[in-house]
């Protein structure tokens, strides 16, 4: 399947109706940020009980999906908002920036909400992918459009920032798509059904069951992971171009992980792949039955050579995050991991199940041994944190709050979280503050 949309006056017109630009003093808070660039995602159809009752979010709120770029440079931020369509509902990994900051990357599970649309049903399934052009930091541009399976899950930008991998659930078919991106623009769209390369699926229902949560790229460019969540299971493939067209084929078997491996991420050195298992029942039919009440894990799985005829890659662990924990974050140099812990802030408030504190767990790395040790949770105030990052020194974790609990003052409402990393023998973080954002925020990236 390929489609690229024609930018037409009125379609960009209607995408850039709630752009604005402020040039401020930076706020203390990033003040030590290591970026040129910070992005962050934000919708606004969903509230935080939206899980529980379907209600969308009241009009008369003014919530919007939004995507915010904050440009930092000399002690000074540009503060820019482009409304951008995406959904909550999928993993984190909606957003990301190229390599080079230049260009933003977004993809909506969800579509816009139509006119009078008071619920979930009403929202359409999504089915685009956007490329902002962020050359000129106080005025975000929509680059180019391109159209992909419905239901888009995640997204992933190659380490050249060529190629955007996208993983899609149809009612009949799982698909990783590869699409070109060049000169600012969407090429070609190589779409590839995974049952038709040995990941089909198992049970009975849409797809037998198979959905695909998450895409990443081997720091090499040559292999992608997909995270199959319903199976517990990561499949890897490399990827071949051969004049133009991009195919993919198995790289070893698929890796048995934790229950419901819902995101992951590649270390930087390429020799290891960690996930997020959430812990989720999916034959659960309420969202009490659905989240888990005990803690999260994470998998470590060592790959094999890149070079190897007959690549094996290997699960070595698993270690205890804490409750419901979405995003995860590897540092620069690959030696800390975090997870962003939603805990029982994802219950209404009359629910007993519900907490006011959600929670970052910090975990070490040794590649050497193939050790993965917790070494602390840091629980801080908010609703539905969900994805994080650290800076590109390492010496900050960012982690997204959805919205505030009622009454809670702008420090403790929807924004970024932002911890200072302390390094040494037993790293900690250490709380430094929360960048107020519009409602909704979901996932953040940063660049140079």
């Amino acid at each position: 399947m390929q489609s690229t949309f024609r930018l037409t006056r009125v379609a960009l017109g209607a995408l850039l109706a709630c752009t604005g630009t402020a040039l401020a003093q930076s706020p203390h808070i990033l003040a030590g940020i290591s970026a040129g660039k910070v992005a962050v995602i934000s919708d606004g159809d969903y509230v935080a009980r939206t899980y529980a009752d379907s209600v969308l979010a009241p009009s008369e709120a003014g919530h919007k999906d939004l995507l915010t770029i904050l440009s930092i440079e000399n002690g000074r931020v540009v503060q820019s908002r482009l409304s951008v369509s995406n959904s909550v509902t999928a993993a984190p990994e909606v957003l990301e920036l190229a390599p080079d900051g230049r260009t933003a990357f977004v993809t909506e599970r969800l579509g816009e909400r139509p006119q009078g649309g008071r619920t979930v049903k009403d929202l359409p399934p999504g089915n685009r992918l956007f490329a902002i052009d962020l050359s000129e930091a106080a005025n975000p541009k929509l680059a180019a459009i391109a159209e992909v399976g419905v239901n888009p899950e995640a997204l992933a930008v190659s380490p050249d920032g060529r190629r955007v991998a996208v993983v899609s659930n149809t009612a009949s078919q799982s698909l990783l798509q590869i699409v070109v991106f060049k000169d600012g623009k969407f090429g070609k769209v190589a779409s590839f059904d995974l049952a038709e390369h040995g990941i089909q699926g198992q049970t009975s229902g849409s797809r037998g069951g198979l959905t695909a949560t998450n895409v990443q790229w081997h720091p090499s460019g040559r292999f992608v992971a997909v995270n199959i969540n319903t199976q517990n299971r990561i499949a890897f493939f490399e990827l071949s171009v051969d004049q133009g067209a991009a195919n993919i084929k198995p790289w070893g078997q698929p890796v048995e992980t934790g229950r419901d491996p819902f995101v992951g991420r590649f270390t930087p050195d390429g020799r290891y792949y960690l996930t997020s298992n959430w812990g989720r029942d999916f034959k659960a039919t309420t969202l009490d039955g659905r989240i888990p009440d005990a803690a999260s894990t994470i998998s470590l799985i060592k790959l094999a050579s890149p070079d190897s005829e007959d690549p094996r890659h290997q699960h070595l662990l698993n270690v205890d995050t804490d409750i419901s924990a979405e995003g995860i974050a590897i540092s620069p140099d690959g030696r800390l991991v975090a997870t962003i812990n939603m805990r029982g802030t994802a219950f209404p408030e009359d629910s007993p199940r519900h907490t006011k504190d959600a929670g970052i767990s910090l975990l070490t790395l040794d590649p050497e041994a193939g050790k993965l040790e917790k070494v602390g949770d840091y629980p801080f105030e908010g609703v539905l944190p969900e994805g994080g990052t650290f800076d590109l020194t390492g010496d900050h974790l960012l982690a997204t709050v959805f919205e505030g609990h009622p009454g809670a003052g702008s420090d403790r409402g929807a924004g970024v979280e932002v911890f200072r990393v302390i390094k040494g023998a037993r790293p900690s973080l250490q709380r430094v503050g929360r960048l107020t954002l519009p409602h909704g925020a979901h996932h953040v990236d940063v660049a140079p």
